[in-house]
Parts: C-alpha cells; structure tokens; sequence
C-alpha cells in the first residue's frame, strides 16, 4: 500500500519552477529578469489606458497607489468602484494591448486563465463581487517605436542615417502598427465582467498551503535568516 501524496506531491513541474525562483530571490537576493515590449508598454500606459476607459464610462477612475495583503496573497489593483479600496464593489483592472492583432486575440479568446486568478485574487484582498478585466488598444509609447526601428536597422544592415528605401518603407509599416488614431476610442477598448467565485478562492488557498509545503519541504533554510 502506497502513502498517500502530500499536497506538495500535486504540484506542477511549471509551479516547482515559479517557486525555485521564489526560492533564490528570498535567499541570495537575485530575480530572474524576463521582459518584453509589450510587457515594457503596458506598465508605460497604464496611465493613458486608464483614461480612455475613463472617457468610455463619462466618469473619472483614478490610479490606485494602495498595495494590499492578507495571510496568503498581496496586489495593487488598478483602480475601482466603491468608497475606498477596501469597500470596492469592483476591481478594475487595464490590460493595454500590445497591437491591433493581439487587441482582437483577446476579444474572441477565453478569459486568460492568470488575469482570472488575479481577478479572484483583488476580489478576495478588497470584498469586492466583481471585477472588470479592461482591455485597450493604446498607442505604442515612442521611446518603444525607435526601439523597434533600431533593432530593424540591425537586422538590415542599416546606417540610419543614410537608410534606404526598404527600411524607411519598414519603419512605416511600424508606425502604422504602432499609432491607433485613426481607430475610434470605441474600437479601443472592451471589457470583460468576471464574478467572485468563493469555492475558487477556496481552491486558491489550498494550492497556496501546497506551494508553502513544498518549499517548506525543499528548501528549509528559506524560513532563517540570510544574513549572520
């Protein structure tokens, strides 16, 4: 007769990983850096994104600078409906779209199952029932516009300064990938309703109790101290 699996037995291969990193940040202080320019844009754009969605509704949402926790979870929401953050009745949360193309992906796709969780997640830190997932189709910061073209240049073999035609004609196609003016703000933007889901909050503080055995398990030292 077998033991029975610990709840850490269950874990993912993926979710081992996410936690080994979790492991070397805590004890040696070293992040695993992963980045992107969409990743780059949407931090850049929160701002912007969050004013369209705000022209769209004729009302005024702020940024929220609040940083929440309890024994298990912490996040920033983006922004809310209620009194205060913690009398929210809904999260508002803005995902700028990196293009066109991805903008669309997200209309005809299944809600991403991550932005789900993180949904439950602001809902379970704040009481809120309902979450609004934002999507917007911001212009591309410049800063990321030359970036791109730069590295285009690169792959070309390009002087900039005395480029040809080919490359000016690329540099245009990213332009026109990039700027979104010409779009209707109400062409830019849709959102997504999500419900609180107590039962999955409940499945969230299980996995949570299973991450926290298995590094309880494989890495003891993470609960001393670091420093002598």
């Amino acid at each position: 007769m077998t033991d029975p699996k610990s709840k850490s037995e269950t874990l993912s291969e993926t979710t081992k990983t996410y936690l080994r990193e979790v492991y070397i940040n805590r004890k040696y202080g070293r992040y695993k850096d992963f980045t992107s320019d969409a990743i780059k844009k949407g931090l850049q754009t929160e701002e912007a994104a969050l004013t369209l969605f705000s022209i769209q509704k004729m009302r005024q949402f702020n940024k929220n600078e609040q940083h929440l926790r309890n024994d298990y979870i912490m996040g920033t929401p983006d922004s809310y409906d209620g009194n205060s953050i913690l009398e929210a009745t809904n999260i508002i949360d803005i995902k700028s779209a990196w293009d066109l193309f991805t903008f669309h992906d997200s209309k005809s796709e299944k809600v991403n199952k991550n932005y789900y969780w993180q949904m439950q997640g602001y809902m379970w830190l704040t009481g809120a029932t309902t979450a609004s997932l934002v999507y917007c189709l911001i212009n591309t910061p410049d800063v990321l516009i030359q970036a791109q073209k730069r590295r285009l240049g690169w792959d070309m073999g390009i002087d900039q300064d005395n480029a040809s035609q080919d490359y000016m004609d690329a540099c245009a196609k990213i332009d026109r990938n990039c700027i979104f003016d010409d779009i209707p703000n109400s062409e830019r933007i849709f959102e997504i309703k999500i419900e609180r889901n107590n039962d999955d909050i409940e499945r969230l503080i299980e996995r949570i109790g299973a991450c926290r055995e298995y590094l309880t398990e494989n890495y003891p030292l993470l609960n001393q101290s670091v420093t002598k």
